[in-house]
């Protein structure tokens, strides 16, 4: 099987012209042991603590790639600029001495700017490096998921590119995702469409004349290429170009797959009105710094 580009991680994050040039041939770059896995076995167990003291025990609010439920959802909305927790779409609620992580989606979309770990653990010399290679003059984080991919109810992930709801002018998208979990074609590792981000922006989100979010096709040729499994271990980054087409499996396994997704623009490019991420004034976009 095809395999997309893997490096071993450089140790200042700064990436060299052989991986720059395979990221803008393949769209996607796996850096491997990027991450100290005992950090982000650290903020796996914040994480569980968080959302067993904040998340609610019940579905209230759905995130689902198949059937975009959330997007009549004012709390997917408010989350913007919150620490939000989303449920599976099979979900049924925690029972009695589960883990409520194990029903949920994900967690969004603000942690990196509200909560104090995520904070330290996104604002990295090393990470800022790898921003700045990828040739952002002056990067911003817009936002940032914990996603759960929990055992048996790990929904699917249809495919789809990062720019269509995070949208710049000109376009500037590029996705960070950390494994937390070790992620494989068993718990429903993510794929790509290696060289398809050369194309074009197939849909775009945002608001309409009336304020509700939708999406609009703007080419409905389908991608060209076969997918391609981006296995990853604990501490593995995977970056992505906003137009690169990824997905990922339903999670039928016996085994969680956490990972955490940054997403990076550059502040010189414009933020439309009409994206569904809107920030207020008090808390604006910040880099890394």
């Amino acid at each position: 099987m095809k395999s997309l580009p893997t490096f071993a991680a450089p140790d200042d994050g700064r990436l060299p012209d052989e991986m720059l040039s395979a990221f803008d041939e393949a769209g996607v770059l796996i850096l491997k042991g990027f991450a100290d896995p005992a950090q982000c076995l650290a903020l796996r167990k914040h994480t569980l603590a968080l959302v067993e003291r904040e998340a609610p025990a019940a579905p209230q609010s759905v995130f689902s790639t198949t059937s975009n439920v959330q997007f009549t959802d004012k709390y997917f909305e408010d989350s913007a600029a919150n620490i939000s927790f989303f449920f599976e779409e099979e979900s049924c609620g925690a029972s009695a001495g589960e883990e409520k992580s194990a029903q949920l989606n994900k967690m969004g979309h603000a942690m990196h700017d509200l909560d104090p770990a995520f904070d330290a653990f996104s604002r990295t010399e090393k990470l800022a490096n790898a921003a700045l290679s990828l040739r952002l003059d002056n990067p911003k984080i817009v936002q940032s998921m914990y996603i759960f991919k929990p055992p048996a109810i790990g929904g699917e992930v249809v495919c789809h590119q990062d720019s269509t709801y995070l949208y710049t002018k000109p376009e500037t998208c590029i996705g960070f995702w950390f494994a937390i979990d070790d992620a494989d074609a068993e718990n429903g590792a993510m794929q790509f469409i290696p060289g398809a981000h050369k194309g074009p922006l197939r849909a775009l989100n945002g608001r309409g004349a009336d304020g509700a979010l939708a999406t609009r096709v703007l080419d409905d040729a389908p991608f060209d290429g076969a997918p391609v499994l981006a296995p990853a271990k604990r501490g593995d980054l995977v970056i992505f170009h906003g137009r690169a087409p990824h997905m990922s499996a339903a999670n039928r396994s016996a085994r969680p797959r956490h990972a955490y997704t940054l997403h990076v623009v550059d502040g010189h490019a414009r933020w439309p009105a009409e994206n569904w991420l809107q920030r207020p004034a008090s808390l604006p976009f910040r880099g890394f710094a």
